[in-house]
């Protein structure tokens, strides 16, 4: 069984994992990252993409622990989808450079977006109603455009896996004996240190490890999609009152079409529906958030996904990225896409000093792992509009 020496070890190939990745490779450790299924299956080809500045997390009128830790994270993204800074991205597909904030008719909703305002580095600006995208043009009271870019997160996960191509490897089996770390009876690993960065299958790998895995909490979602010929595009969020009623964002499909994704409250609500219940209660609530817009001829589908996170007092969302040392084993959790920079710099931190070259030679014993496809191109059934 052929056995190497290495510096650092992740689990798992979401966008956590391969940011963290880059940033070892660049700071000269000896790093691997194994996945066992696709790059990004679960959490990350799931969401919707958007590089969230704190917005949805300001709508009580303060600013809280949550928008602290994500404000500084659309301008971080942007200087490396252009080139500016590391990890280069400007492979990565971006699907809109803004996004719009809009509210219902109410009251509460009316409050929530003044909150909306308060603490942000990107802040809202208004739009004049001749520059609002068609969906919105008619809608009552004010849009606004917020600059949280809107990317494709298949491309981001294709553009980092190019860019280390040696440094990824497939798996079906591990173990852990005696501080080495065996793969699939072939390869045998002594790592200086290893990161779980694997989301949901963090649990397993800690239990496999010997620690608690009970340190995560999954919050579950039920997403919408809907498909259509003539579908426009559209990224952002409906307020109204302290939580966002839906985000909307337009991604594209493998046939040349458009698909919006349906998160925000609709997502949540839609925990404990049906597929049939969710679709029939999305279209309500597009009638109310969109009211002007017709959305008939189109065809819908739902997902599941579960937030792994690290665990909080009630299931609260933590209010940033987690990262814990036990050993030299560190776990880690971004909570959102746009952690992923800040999450890898509190893993560095957690790190001992590379040793050796940074360089390793490609496992080639192990199979490269392809990018997971997003949940349009896997749905099983689609319902049409009657």
């Amino acid at each position: 069984m052929r056995s190497i020496q290495l510096g650092t070890l992740i689990f798992g190939g979401g966008v956590a994992g391969m940011w963290l990745l880059d940033e070892l490779h660049r700071a000269g450790f000896a790093a691997l990252l194994l996945e066992r299924f696709a790059l990004g299956q679960g959490q990350t080809v799931a969401c919707q993409g958007i590089i969230h500045g704190g917005l949805k997390y300001t709508l009580h009128g303060h600013l809280t622990g949550s928008a602290r830790a994500i404000r500084d994270a659309p301008g971080r993204w942007r200087d490396s989808l252009e080139g500016r800074s590391k990890p280069d991205l400007t492979h990565t597909t971006v699907l809109a450079d803004f996004c719009h904030l809009w509210r219902t008719s109410t009251i509460k909703s009316i409050v929530g977006a003044i909150g909306a305002k308060r603490g942000l580095r990107v802040a809202p600006r208004t739009v004049e109603k001749d520059n609002r995208p068609a969906p919105l043009r008619d809608c009552p009271g004010e849009v606004m455009r917020l600059d949280e870019q809107v990317i494709d997160p298949v491309s981001l996960l294709a553009d980092l896996a190019a860019q280390h191509q040696t440094r990824i490897a497939g798996y079906e089996s591990v173990s852990f004996e005696q501080g080495a770390v065996v793969i699939d009876q072939k390869l045998t690993i002594h790592p200086q240190a290893i990161v779980l960065t694997a989301g949901a299958g963090n649990a397993e790998l800690r239990a496999t490890l010997g620690l608690d895995p009970q340190i995560m909490q999954r919050r579950p979602l039920h997403m919408v999609m809907l498909r259509g010929d003539n579908l426009p595009r559209l990224c952002g969020h409906c307020v109204d009152g302290k939580a966002t009623r839906v985000t909307i964002t337009s991604h594209n499909t493998s046939d040349g079409g458009i698909v919006w994704q349906l998160g925000g409250q609709i997502a949540e609500r839609g925990v404990n529906m049906s597929p049939a219940e969710l679709i029939r209660f999305t279209q309500a609530e597009l009638q109310h958030v969109l009211p002007q817009f017709d959305l008939l001829g189109g065809r819908w589908a739902t997902y599941r996904v579960d937030r792994a996170e690290a665990k909080t007092p009630g299931l609260l969302r933590p209010q940033e990225a987690t990262a814990q040392r036990e050993g030299n084993v560190i776990t880690a959790w971004p909570t959102k896409l746009a952690m992923a920079p800040h999450l890898a710099g509190k893993i560095m931190a957690l790190l001992p000093p590379a040793k050796g070259s940074g360089e390793l030679a490609w496992p080639d014993d192990l199979a490269r792992p392809n990018v997971a496809l997003p949940p349009w191109e896997t749905a099983a059934s689609w319902t049409a509009d009657h």
